[in-house]
């Protein structure tokens, strides 16, 4: 179950990710949201569900984006096994905390890309520090609704299956 889980996450932010990526203000508005994908199952579900998430949903995102396969991967790959490890250490049980371990594992990230891509093609690449701040803040928004909403939900479905079976028992023939 957990796997399925960590399937239909990935599906739902790659979807997300290349779906509202053609709608960005030319270029201006970026955001990643398979590393909020990967963050969300690292805290979710341990750091293995981190590793194993961040390298699909890395090397996923890297083939469909054309750069170079594999530098997505692993830096998803490290951002979640670290959410998942720090997942395991601490109890994160608001959404703003997580919040903040996503707009950390965001700019890590970032560093990892960018430091990566300098490596491979021997010169640092040109990134602009605005880019990054509105990357970190957009995913943290996004993460904030969606720790929120993961949080929140179970206990409406719980509440619509009581009242839906206390419903059913007043109705005696």
């Amino acid at each position: 179950m957990k796997l399925t889980s960590i399937l239909v996450t990935l599906a739902v932010a790659v979807i997300l990710q290349v779906t509202l990526a053609r709608y960005t203000v030319g270029g201006r508005w970026v955001f990643d949201l398979v590393v909020v994908g990967v963050v969300f199952a690292g805290l979710q579900w341990g750091p293995v569900a981190g590793i194993l998430s961040g390298t699909m949903g890395g090397l996923m995102q890297d083939v469909l984006s054309g750069e170079i396969v594999g530098v997505g991967g692993l830096a998803k790959t490290v951002v979640g096994c670290a959410a998942g490890a720090v997942g395991a250490q601490f109890v994160l049980v608001k959404p703003s905390a997580r919040m903040l371990i996503v707009a950390g594992s965001t700019l890590v990230h970032r560093v990892i890309v960018l430091s990566l891509y300098g490596m491979i093609e021997q010169q640092w690449p040109v990134f602009a520090w605005g880019a990054m701040l509105g990357e970190i803040g957009i995913n943290s928004i996004v993460s904030l609704f969606l720790f929120h909403a993961a949080s929140v939900l179970p206990g409406v479905m719980e509440r619509q299956r009581i009242s839906r079976r206390s419903s059913l028992s007043r109705r005696r023939w």
